[in-house]
């Protein structure tokens, strides 16, 4: 065993590429873009080292292109499940007993790998079954990921070092455990880098892991696992399978050596996933971890001050990159009635100006949104403006569905500040506008802090510092990133923590220690150097 201290370093974001025209990452991604399309892939679950097949197969197609066929997936069921568990908790006592420079090295080659020969392969399935364009993938899939992987290696190197004190005759340190069993990770299909990080962090603290991706993320969660087995992650200590959310559920928290959850999605399925724990607390062996993201209706509040052009980039920008999928982006809008008008006639000329299509295109702004389901749902929500008298379609409203299943950017402007979509969570490129009295904006600002149950992301756009600052103020609860004249998405690792509160989440902050302080338990270790020989203080003593 050695006796050395290893230090990992704060790492600098990887730079992000720009895919302009005639560069060799344009040339790059659009050659492996061809590639993956010319092939079908047969996609298994990863157990305990093993590629599992059932041959009960799910189709992977392109959202904006859903007649060719990329592959399939194997589907599992609940003994796929249970071997997961069981394969890795067989993990278990190895991997957290290998030497922290050892785990570590295995997600910087993983993430090294990621950011040279696997670049345009994590951009390409991204791109490709997640239906995004090819800057939107390059800050997930590729730069994103890699910043997850590198920065958690540094941040879990600094909780290492949190030492406490000695005093004379005395000895003390911490140790920092993995949780006592194993670590469920439930990823989203909306980020790579999200779906890449849940099951790495907890892993990375020395845990093991049973992870279960969106079925709609299935094609890039394989390019992850992939790229950790050649980066030399041992068998079972992150277990790939694809079961349905119910049947995951139903074994992993009934098991006694469930130990926590890593968990972004809905917050319909997280309240109900924390109910079932908390009904099932009695059997097991731990108190479980329970970490979520689950969401947001996020805002942007301009105040009279604001520059009209900042505003439209923002809300432009904003609620419409990656055609509003994304748990940060806007949602709700308040424009003072000074700005109002200009706001939302630049803003209609901008939409008109964005097209939509295929991600190959790299002229489209916009791409698809990810499956029927979704598309279904937020037509119908467009549907339900245009025939209440509440609301009424300012630019976009139109979709159709018979090659992808393509949305416009939409703007509905609405009279009424709690109109359904003001206050609920519609996951499209869809905005709603709401125009309030430029001369009460400290009323404006109570409406936003009460409208939404969820409060993950917003932003403040205006150049009188002192609203600025009273926006920071009153709206403290409201957003777990906020933002200030900026739109509120975008956060990168090292340097914006990210996670919301209320209905958003417990506000865990990945990309931060604070995460990784959720995947340890730690243990304090006393050795008296010489111990005492005599029960008696000197107090007992007469004289």
């Amino acid at each position: 065993m050695h006796n050395a201290y290893f230090d990992f370093a704060a790492p600098a974001n990887e730079p992000v590429l720009s895919y302009a025209p005639g560069t060799p990452e344009r040339a790059a991604l659009k050659k492996q873009l061809s590639a993956f399309k010319a092939e079908q892939v047969d996609i298994p679950m990863y157990i305990g080292g093993q590629e599992v097949r059932t041959g009960k197969t799910v189709d992977i197609r392109p959202p904006h292109e859903h007649k060719h066929k990329l592959g399939h997936f194997h589907a599992g069921d609940a003994s796929h499940v249970t071997a997961a568990i069981e394969a890795a908790l067989k993990a278990r006592e190895e991997w957290a007993n290998t030497p922290w420079e050892h785990r570590a090295a295995i997600f910087l080659k993983a993430a090294e790998l990621m950011a040279t020969k696997y670049r345009y392969h994590m951009n390409g399935t991204t791109m490709l079954a997640q239906s995004k364009n090819a800057y939107q993938a390059e800050i997930d899939s590729a730069c994103e990921i890699i910043d997850f992987l590198r920065f958690n290696v540094h941040y879990l190197t600094e909780i290492y070092r949190q030492q406490p004190a000695s005093s004379p005759g005395v000895h003390n340190r911490l140790e920092y455990r993995p949780l006592e069993g194993f670590v469920l990770a439930v990823t989203p299909f909306n980020f790579t880098a999200i779906a890449g990080n849940l099951p790495t962090s907890a892993a990375m603290c020395g845990n093991v892991v049973v992870w279960k991706p969106a079925n709609t993320q299935v094609y890039s969660a394989n390019m992850i696992m992939k790229i950790l087995i050649e980066a030399g992650l041992p068998a079972g200590v992150i277990n790939l399978v694809y079961a349905d959310g119910p049947t995951i559920g139903d074994i992993c928290f009934a098991h006694p050596d469930f130990a926590g959850i890593h968990f972004t999605g809905s917050t319909g399925v997280f309240q109900t996933m924390w109910k079932t724990i908390g009904n099932n607390i009695h059997k097991y062996k731990t108190y479980p971890r329970i970490v979520g993201e689950t969401g947001g209706k996020d805002f942007v509040l301009a105040h009279k001050s604001a520059n009209v052009d900042v505003v439209v980039t923002a809300l432009a920008r904003g609620a419409f990159e990656y055609q509003g999928q994304k748990c940060s982006a806007a949602s709700r809008a308040y424009l003072p009635s000074n700005i109002a008008d200009e706001v939302k006639t630049k803003l209609a000329a901008e939409l008109k100006t964005m097209k939509q299509g295929t991600t190959e295109d790299f002229s489209n702004f916009v791409n698809a949104v990810i499956d029927e389901r979704s598309f279904d749902k937020i037509a119908k929500y467009i549907d339900n403006a245009k025939n209440d008298p509440k609301a009424k379609i300012i630019a976009g409203g139109n979709y159709n569905k018979s090659e992808g299943y393509f949305i416009e950017p939409t703007v509905i402007e609405t009279a009424d500040p709690k109109y359904v979509t003001m206050c609920e969570e519609i996951f499209g490129p869809v905005l709603t506008i709401y125009t309030y009295d430029a001369d009460k904006f400290e009323e404006a600002l109570v409406t936003v802090d009460t409208t939404s149950e969820y409060a993950l992301t917003g932003s403040i756009l205006a150049q009188d510092r002192y609203a600025v600052e009273l926006a920071t103020r009153k709206l403290v609860n409201s957003a777990g990133n906020f933002y200030i004249n900026d739109k509120p998405t975008g956060a990168v690792v090292g340097q914006q923590p990210f996670g919301g509160a209320r209905a958003s989440g417990t506000n865990d902050k990945a990309g931060s220690a604070l995460n990784l302080y959720r995947w340890l338990s730690a243990r304090t270790v006393k050795e008296t150097l010489v111990p005492p020989t005599d029960y008696r203080y000197p107090f007992l003593k007469e004289s």
